[in-house]
């Protein structure tokens, strides 16, 4: 996976002239780390969560512009990166999100370190945590079923009250988007 395949996009950008103040609405209202500063459509560089809060700190800087407080020049990555540079990066330079840019340095997306993250995680292990949890709210709260899940089967193992029960805990499973078929492996509770 690259750069492409992971960034988000449209991106917020700031012009270097936008009051820090404005810059840090932006940041809260949207929940980003960072934002882009954009001249003359290039990234110049970025406005942090602390640059922001540096400047805060220092009581009146606030009412500054976003280019007396921004990081520059700021880092960027191409479209190209693959996801191992995207992290080292991320990683390496403490960032949490990179601007992306095109083969001219225009920019075309930010890559957040969630955005690294997903990369981590298939799809089977996102549609077995929806079973999981839908199947925890049915019991009360009581987990009672392990739950697995590879290319679209779903093995909810654990102790079912009788057939019904059964029935009902296959049925809830195949109503999750990405479940195409439920296999149920009862084991018998130990007895004292």
């Amino acid at each position: 996976m690259r750069a492409m395949d992971v960034m988000s996009r449209p991106v917020v950008t700031v012009p270097p002239d936008l009051p820090a103040r404005a810059a840090l609405v932006l940041l809260i209202e949207h929940h980003f780390a960072a934002l882009p500063v954009v001249a003359d459509d290039r990234v110049v560089g970025v406005v942090s969560e602390s640059d922001l809060l540096y400047a805060g700190t220092r009581g009146s800087d606030l009412g500054a512009t976003v280019a007396d407080i921004m990081t520059a020049p700021a880092v960027t990555m191409p479209t190209t990166a693959t996801v191992a540079e995207l992290t080292a990066t991320l990683l390496g330079q403490g960032l949490r999100s990179l601007p992306i840019i095109n083969d001219e340095g225009f920019l075309v997306g930010i890559v957040g370190r969630i955005d690294v993250l997903r990369t981590l995680v298939h799809d089977d292990d996102i549609t077995a945590d929806r079973v999981r949890r839908m199947l925890h709210t049915y019991a009360g709260s009581r987990p009672r079923w392990d739950i697995e899940m590879i290319d679209g089967v779903i093995w909810v193992t654990g102790v079912f009250a009788d057939e019904a029960e059964r029935r009902l805990v296959a049925a809830l499973a195949r109503t999750i988007p990405g479940v195409d078929h439920v296999e149920l492996r009862p084991i018998t509770p130990a007895t004292t």
